[in-house]
């Protein structure tokens, strides 16, 4: 009988039961195993990877591997795609995947077709010919939404491979690999982990090939995560589901005290999920002083911990010319949410 995401969150990935077995998966600090067993070395296998992957595998509903961070488990599904593969991307996007983009199609390793990712038609003319559709959904920091059932149906007609960054919306919104996409991603450093204390990612897929062609990309590209980090990020995906209802529930809160505040001009929620984004009336350097002004929600990058985080997102060089001056991505922590709130509203208060 299938469990319930928040369930599967708390028992998948333990070891098995036995008299005076441990109810958590060991820390297993070794770069070196004895021959004859499955594992071999240190860089292709590792217990208490094994244990999170297990764990995240349950949540989304296939085979995954854990990576040193989101943007290794990224650069993992670009790797195997040959030199000059046609890759359809969104044009605003995290700021990371989009210098990635920017430079493989500058130097030719990708042929990159940006697209408006919620003009679901003109994404679907941009397929023909491409290797690979990544679908960021929602999107980093305009929380755009992608039609992805329609999309992922489109790519599997021409035969074409979908992979969805899923770090925003997560298991409990959205499960791409049910849609029939190929990869999901996540930045485990956010969401699933939780606490501000880890960085990593993870790639999820159906495909036994496709699985041991990503696995060879992490072994020897080196991109591997630490035992201690996947255990940590193993004990925070235990209360991920609390944290994550806990936040949403919150956020959309505060979208409704944001949409009727003076000094906002626009409100970015789809609906659902634990990010917002709001447009402040005024400079950018009002709009930095309201960040500056904080005094419980965190003025730091990142997202998806317990505690608050906002930040003026164009502070960012490289963050995309189409994200406006003025707009302050907020990620909702677990802190009681009139607090929250009061802190909003006293640092809108310094303009």
């Amino acid at each position: 009988m299938s469990k319930h995401p928040e369930t599967q969150a708390v028992v998948a990935g333990r070891p098995e039961v036995a008299p005076d077995a441990g109810l958590n998966p060991p820390l297993v600090l070794t770069s070196t195993f004895h021959a004859g067993g499955p594992i071999g070395y240190g860089r292709y296998g590792n217990q208490t990877w094994t244990a999170l992957e297990e764990a995240i595998s349950a949540l989304e509903g296939g085979a995954t591997l854990a990576f040193s961070s989101g943007m290794a488990a990224i650069s993992a599904v670009f790797s195997i795609l040959p030199i000059g593969a046609p890759v359809v991307a969104s044009n605003q996007g995290y700021s990371g995947v989009m210098t990635l983009l920017n430079s493989f199609h500058a130097s030719g390793r990708l042929e990159v077709r940006f697209v408006d990712i919620v003009d679901t038609q003109s994404v679907i003319n941009a397929m023909k010919g491409a290797a690979l559709v990544w679908i960021e959904s929602p999107t980093n920091p305009c929380l755009d939404v992608a039609e992805l059932v329609p999309l992922i149906a489109a790519a599997k007609k021409l035969g074409i491979g979908i992979a969805v960054d899923n770090t925003f919306a997560t298991p409990l919104v959205q499960n791409p690999l049910e849609l029939g996409a190929d990869i999901v991603m996540h930045s485990v450093t956010k969401f699933l982990s939780g606490h501000s204390d880890v960085l990593m990612g993870s790639l999820s897929t159906n495909d036994p090939a496709l699985l041991k062609r990503l696995q060879d990309s992490r072994s020897f590209n080196g991109s591997i995560p630490g035992p201690f980090e996947s255990w940590l990020a193993l004990r925070g995906l235990r209360t991920f589901p609390l944290r994550f209802n806990k936040s949403q529930e919150s956020a959309k809160i505060l979208v409704s005290k944001l949409t009727a505040h003076p000094k906002i001009t626009r409100v970015r929620y789809p609906g659902f999920g634990a990010i917002l984004s709001f447009e402040v009336d005024g400079t950018a350097e009002q709009t930095q002083q309201v960040c500056e002004s904080s005094r419980l929600i965190a003025h730091a990058t990142s997202l998806g911990g317990v505690e608050s985080l906002w930040e003026r997102r164009r502070r960012w060089p490289m963050e995309s010319a189409s994200v406006p001056e003025q707009l302050i991505r907020l990620s909702v922590g677990c802190e009681h949410v009139d607090d929250i709130w009061n802190d909003i509203n006293s640092a809108l208060a310094s303009i």
